[in-house]
């Protein structure tokens, strides 16, 4: 695997030595990365290389897959999340996770925002909607559902729900976010809405995506890893992967030669 150069920077999450096992077949290799606090690091790769089972690892979603088990260590400011004791409840917490299509509960707008905090016991209503109103606001949602916020959320566009999502994770307050795909169920427009919001959500949260679009990669990330069968094979500065990769593997699959 091929290292970036050496930056100063503060990393939020540190993954070393990761295997990630389906029964017998190893689909994540010896895995290595720091994460860096406050940035947008994308996962890119051919589909069935293993950037969404990477990512999932990220906040212990395999402790819900019959047969799957994960090694190695994945650390959280000096918490290892797979340490024995650690709840992954509260992993997932703190490392909250968007998925590729949007998941909106069969709720209201408000009560979906809410769902975290009112697991967490919080039940004072003025309180609730002041954590509902920041978190859409944080989404880019506020404006255009603070008309409707006890209608359906599923009665909102594919855009607006995705979005919706956001939100119910930030009412968390998380302190990583991880993405998987989240703008490839969407039109362009609403693709281009939550690459503007991933923008603005790096000021105040690390962001891991995964994108199968390179296109995307490039505009929204700071630091991009390419995986390959499994491995990573280079992680680097964005604007180096795509214009200096210094694995030929990078560079045939940045061309268009596979993938």
């Amino acid at each position: 695997m091929i290292a970036p150069s050496s930056v100063a920077r503060v990393d939020k999450l540190k993954i070393h030595d990761m295997n990630v096992y389906y029964g017998a077949f190893r689909a994540i290799k010896d895995a290595d990365l720091d994460v860096p606090d406050r940035r947008v690091m994308a996962l890119i790769g051919p589909s069935g290389c293993g950037k969404t089972t990477f990512l999932r690892a990220l906040n212990r979603m395999h402790d819900l897959t019959p047969g799957a088990r994960v090694t190695g260590s994945v650390t959280l400011e000096g918490m290892d999340i797979y340490a024995p004791g650690v709840d992954p409840v509260t992993v997932r917490h703190r490392i909250g996770m968007v998925f590729q299509r949007p998941n909106p509960f069969p709720k209201s707008v408000f009560e979906n925002v809410v769902y975290g905090p009112k697991i967490g016991g919080e039940n004072d209503h003025a309180k609730l909607l002041e954590c509902a109103e920041r978190s859409l606001r944080a989404a880019a949602l506020w404006d255009e559902v603070k008309d409707r916020l006890y209608k359906p959320a599923l009665d909102l566009s594919g855009g607006q729900q995705q979005r919706l999502c956001i939100a119910r994770v930030l009412a968390v307050e998380p302190e990583v976010i991880l993405m998987d795909e989240p703008a490839s169920a969407l039109d362009p427009i609403a693709t281009s809405k939550i690459e503007d919001l991933i923008s603005e959500l790096k000021r105040d949260y690390t962001v891991v995506i995964v994108t199968h679009s390179m296109q995307q990669a490039a505009r929204i990330s700071d630091f991009t890893t390419f995986f390959l069968l499994g491995e990573l094979i280079e992680i680097g500065t964005t604007s180096d992967i795509f214009t200096r990769p210094r694995d030929k593997r990078t560079e045939d699959y940045i061309t268009g030669r596979y993938g």
